[in-house]
C-alpha cells in the first residue's frame, strides 16, 4: 500500500498536522513543531502553514 499523508490522531498536539508530517517523512515531530515556531517567530508564516495543512490535510482513519 502507498503511504499517504494524513494527520495523525496518536501523535498530535493540536490537529495532528506536525505528526502527520514525522510519520510520513520518518523523522521526528518535535523537528518539524520547531521549524513552525521558527517560521512563526521570523514573519509568521509558520501559523499560515500550519493553518494551511490543517484544512488540507486530511485526518488518518
Amino acid at each position: 500500500m502507498a503511504r499517504q499523508l494524513r494527520r495523525s490522531k496518536s501523535n498530535r498536539m493540536i490537529a495532528g498536522v506536525c505528526g502527520g508530517l514525522g510519520e510520513y517523512f520518518e523523522i521526528d515531530p518535535v523537528l518539524i513543531r520547531l521549524l513552525l515556531v521558527v517560521a512563526t517567530l521570523m514573519g509568521g508564516s509558520g501559523i499560515i502553514l500550519y493553518l494551511l495543512a490543517w484544512v488540507l490535510i486530511p485526518e488518518e482513519t
